[in-house]
């Protein structure tokens, strides 16, 4: 929205703002722009507010089964034809912090020594190799994580795939009393800038060159998504579907359980299919928001849009997407961080689709409780493909929590001698001192609480099966 819907104060306020902004030498004319566009919008009070009643569910046609998809040729030319059509971008822009680890997130180590960069290069190959085809993988880092992956990409140098990076935008954080930028009250250091949430991902790609590089060697699609969630691979299915029926934007969606209640969901509205984030719902209707009943599917940011609508709509300044202020707290000075989503964006995208995907392509690995999953014989790995073991027969994964005791990855590792098996496994919640021994099995609900400060063993071969534990003698 244009400054002149402003108030005389926030006009004020933005004038300010863009003459500091004009003198940060750290960032380019391209971002500072967009900065300022960003905070333009914000001030506007340009909020998307949805009208409960005009809220439809999306039909087949709209969110497309998973199961409806025709299916692959067999003839592996077409497939070659199809796969060089495609780019596979990974969101690289977080840190390992939360877990405990430094630097990008996708170096932490996922399961037999591997990477989850690892992995998505081991898998893109293999798709390289078989068809003959040159699927390029693009990280888009942050000035975070953009250093470190410079020099861990190098040990893909000869790898049977193009690897290509760029930088997500840099804005700097807004102190949230005098709406001055942090960098300009002399904090020099990192904590002074944000990247601005991966609805960034359009215009950087285009400001980056990349996106006419790719469109120049003839690639039609992009497939994006979080470089953390190993269910997110190349799927055949999906991008023969998108190009026969000349979709530019796809959504993969996946039914709600419980654990996802607060996922963004895709709705009808107004004739268009939309993103619905729980920051939009009136108060009033959060806990119908987060009921399974009515939003039975939820976003997995795993997304395929269209190149060529990428760059009409970027050069046209037409993503604008809902605005998400973050507010936070650097060295106890309270700053606004104004930030947006790329699953927004699909309403803005001609025959723009959900696809409702099996829970299979969804597999995040957000904390150590989901590394015990994916590194435990519930899965296993082949040509860099994390697989589900089919003798478990409860769809559901088993749901686990482990006490803080176990959230840094090195601690993780180091209390268990070897991964448990947990193919009957339906619960599990650790809570204290607990170190677990090898070759152990747990089934069923298992319960382990070590008291106080005494430290409790789990010991070699154990078979735990519905037991609730809080001492040797419960063993």
């Amino acid at each position: 929205m244009a400054a002149e819907s402003l108030s005389a104060a926030d006009s004020e306020k933005l004038s300010k703002l863009q003459s500091a902004v004009a003198g940060l030498s750290q960032i380019s004319d391209s971002e500072k722009s967009g900065f300022i566009n960003l905070v333009s919008r914000y001030l506007s009070g340009e909020a998307q507010h949805v009208e409960w009643s005009k809220i439809q569910t999306p039909t087949d046609e709209v969110v497309v089964p998973y199961d409806s998809l025709a299916p692959i040729s067999e003839d592996p030319a077409e497939t070659k034809e199809l796969l060089d059509k495609l780019v596979v971008l990974k969101l690289n822009g977080g840190l390992g912090t939360t877990m405990g680890c430094t630097g990008p997130k996708s170096v932490i180590e996922v399961r037999n020594g591997l990477t989850f960069l690892d992995l998505i290069v081991i898998q893109i190959e293999y798709l390289n190799s078989r068809y003959g085809c040159n699927v390029p993988l693009l990280l888009m880092n942050s000035f975070n994580t953009h250093d470190d992956t410079q020099k861990i990409v190098e040990k893909y140098a000869n790898s049977k795939l193009e690897i290509h990076t760029f930088n997500q935008s840099q804005y700097p954080r807004l102190v949230a009393e005098d709406f001055v930028p942090l960098p300009c009250k002399g904090n020099t250091s990192k904590d002074g800038w944000y990247p601005p949430g991966h609805g960034d991902v359009f215009s950087s790609l285009k400001n980056s060159g990349k996106l006419d590089t790719f469109l120049s060697q003839g690639k039609e699609y992009v497939f994006v998504a979080n470089s953390d969630n190993l269910g997110a691979i190349v799927d055949l299915k999906i991008l023969k579907h998108l190009i026969l029926n000349k979709n530019e934007y796809c959504m993969e969606v996946t039914p709600k359980t419980l654990a996802d209640v607060k996922g963004g969901t895709l709705i009808s509205y107004d004739g268009k299919v939309q993103l619905l984030e729980i920051a939009q719902v009136p108060d009033q209707h959060v806990n119908e928001f987060k009921s399974i009943e009515k939003f039975k599917i939820f976003n997995t940011n795993n997304l395929w849009v269209n190149l060529n609508a990428v760059k009409r709509l970027v050069e046209a300044d037409a993503l604008k997407m809902e605005i998400i202020p973050n507010p936070k707290e650097v060295n106890g000075v309270k700053v606004l961080q104004l930030e947006t989503a790329a699953g927004a964006a699909i309403r803005f995208f001609d025959h723009a689709i959900g696809i409702n995907v099996p829970r299979s392509r969804f597999l995040p690995v957000k904390a150590s409780s989901d590394l015990l999953l994916v590194q435990s014989n519930l899965y296993t790995l082949n040509d860099g493909f994390v697989i589900r073991n089919k003798a478990r027969s409860n769809p559901a994964n088993p749901s686990i929590e482990l006490g803080p005791e176990f959230k840094k990855v090195a601690d993780f590792l180091s209390r268990f001698k070897s991964i448990p098996s947990i193919i009957e496994l339906d619960s599990l919640k650790v809570t204290g001192n607990v170190w677990f021994g090898s070759g152990i099995t747990l089934k069923g609900k298992v319960v382990i609480t070590a008291q106080s400060v005494v430290k409790l063993e789990i010991p070699d071969g154990a078979v735990l099966a519905d037991k609730v534990i809080n001492g040797p003698e419960d063993i």
